[in-house]
């Protein structure tokens, strides 16, 4: 074939092609993810060029103007009325702004404010060297014991990239709730999740425990990772596209015109069951639900503490954002296959969550078993599927995250020698060596089992008032029964620190910075304004919950 024919071929081929249009990009409506990531560039670049001395101040500074900046821009997208009359689809369709999402981003930009509090934290561990030292490895990349780390102590380095770290993280989970189509809500779940693998593993006491979690959470987390995105492909194979709107319409059977290629798979239903159960099981992972719990009690006792208390209230409140918009808005149509699995789910979720965590004898693995049972109760409000159930959900995450924050928080200022002291037998009699340390402790406990005047009560109260309605009442009586038994380990902590002699040679109490007192005292005041008076929040919750489809 000559040249000129080739050449030919192509202009003709070519022709029809006029113009790729430019994406239309809402730039006001995206503000909260954008400050965050835009502020996450700068504390790289913070790394790279502020000298060394400074850079934790600078890091500090800019995470908390940022995360304040993104919440302003939330309370302004809300007051503008883009969580009622003005919700849409942003970015070509590929982020929902609407009232989950912003009070979902709202929750998660508060728990990063008071998570960046906590990794700010630099009185609790002796003075090294002249220096002094946080949470964090003084060089992540060292083997531990080895001469470079002792070097590095010596030198009174300290980790400051867990601020950008934890901004990227915030970034993905701020899209994670409002991504309105798969691929976005895949991309979303790997922004988040790879910065927390790294955070979990920069420990600075007890080094190889926090590697040996940061493992085991990647692996377990690629292999979700894995399924969800299968689950993707076969939803796209069964609809032919991956926005949450044309899959619903699919599944409903409402879509207007079909593509001929796809006519052949629409009508396979194993596709959607297949590909819809691979993604939700992506979800439940992140959530912590039973039977996909097996990395939380590791990873929660192993991270660092900062790190957990962020990644419990955090992530919780991201994947239970987007697990509550995937079953609302994509899979309305399959609700009669959906319901009867997650309310098995969340039967196993809260009784194994409430009966594993009474045999822990480790502070933190006994949270991190209470956190896979609240996940059970939340679940009991996503499985309701009436607008009180989200507002009831959205209601629960926003009070969780704030008594996990402050709990895991207080658990980092009882320390002995080796650091932190998380077994249980070291808490004896706290009460009477530290009172105020041990009543705010006694809150958040109280506030976790569900107890009349703390959030708690409220949140649990909401879910299952939803439940019932929704016509899962046996559900609710699981749930109650769950939370006795939950109640009698929480209760079991507290006569521990107040009804038991104190061991001479038993723990101290830290004196935190400001910032840790911040971080408490905020868990402390939201958990009681919650729990007297709750109706302001749940009105705004109410508000909150119709998604945009």
């Amino acid at each position: 074939m000559s040249a000129t024919a080739v050449h030919s071929l192509w202009t003709t081929a070519a022709d029809p092609i006029t113009k790729i249009d430019a994406p239309k990009i809402e730039y006001g409506q995206l503000s909260p993810t954008l400050i965050v990531i835009g502020a996450a560039i700068i504390g790289i670049l913070v790394e790279a060029f502020v000298p060394r001395k400074s850079r934790y101040y600078v890091q500090l500074f800019v995470s908390v103007v940022a995360l304040a900046a993104a919440f302003a821009a939330v309370v302004g997208l809300a007051a503008g009325g883009y969580g009622t009359t003005k919700a849409g689809i942003a970015a070509m369709g590929a982020i929902a702004v609407d009232g989950p999402a912003l009070f979902l981003q709202g929750t998660i930009l508060l728990a990063g404010v008071l998570g960046v509090f906590t990794f700010a934290e630099r009185r609790l561990d002796p003075v090294a060297h002249g220096n002094r030292v946080d949470s964090f490895a003084a060089q992540a990349a060292s083997v531990p014991g080895s001469d470079s780390e002792q070097a590095a102590v010596k030198a009174g380095f300290t980790t400051t990239e867990v601020f950008p770290l934890l901004l990227f993280a915030i970034g993905g989970m701020l899209v994670f709730p409002s991504a309105n189509d798969l691929l976005t809500l895949f991309i979303a779940l790997e922004v988040f999740s790879l910065p927390l693998y790294l955070l979990c593993a920069v420990a600075r006491r007890k080094r190889i425990m926090s590697q040996e979690a940061a493992v085991k959470y990647f692996l377990l987390g690629a292999f979700a990772s894995a399924f969800t995105l299968f689950g993707i492909a076969l939803l796209y194979g069964y609809a032919g596209s991956v926005s949450y709107a044309t899959i619903a319409q699919v599944v409903d059977g409402t879509i207007g015109t079909v593509n001929p290629a796809l006519a052949g798979t629409m009508g396979n239903d194993a596709l959607l069951l297949i590909g819809a159960a691979m993604v939700v099981m992506g979800l439940l992972f992140k959530v912590g639900a039973v039977p996909f719990h097996m990395w939380t009690p590791d990873v929660y006792q192993g991270a660092p503490t900062p790190v957990t208390g962020f990644m419990a209230a955090a992530t919780k409140v991201a994947a239970f954002g987007a697990l509550l918009r995937l079953l609302y808005v994509v899979l309305p149509g399959l609700r009669w296959d959906w319901r009867p699995v997650m309310m098995g789910v969340a039967v196993v979720t809260m009784l194994g969550g409430a009966i594993v965590a009474i045999t822990q004898t480790d502070i933190k693995r006994l949270l991190a078993y209470s956190s896979i049972a609240h996940a059970g109760f939340i679940l009991a409000g996503v499985i309701a599927t009436t607008p009180d159930g989200v507002s009831s959900v959205l209601f629960y995450l926003g009070a969780y995250s704030f008594v996990t924050i402050g709990a895991f928080a207080v658990v980092t200022l009882v320390r002995d020698a080796g650091g932190e002291a998380t077994h249980l037998s070291k808490w004896a009699g706290l009460g009477r060596r530290s009172p105020l340390v041990a009543a705010v402790f006694a809150v958040f406990l109280l506030a976790f089992a569900g107890i009349p005047l703390t959030s708690g009560f409220a949140g649990k109260f909401a879910v299952f008032k939803a439940a019932a309605e929704g016509g899962a009442g046996a559900l609710v009586v699981v749930g109650v029964i769950s939370s006795a038994i939950a109640a009698f380990f929480y209760i079991r902590v507290i006569v521990l620190m107040f009804f038991s002699e104190p061991r001479p040679e038993g723990p101290t109490v830290a004196v935190p910075s400001p910032l840790t007192m911040t971080a408490i005292g905020v868990g402390v005041a939201v958990t009681l304004v919650l729990g007297v008076a709750p109706q302001y929040f749940l009105d705004l919750a109410g508000q909150a919950g119709v998604f945009v489809r």
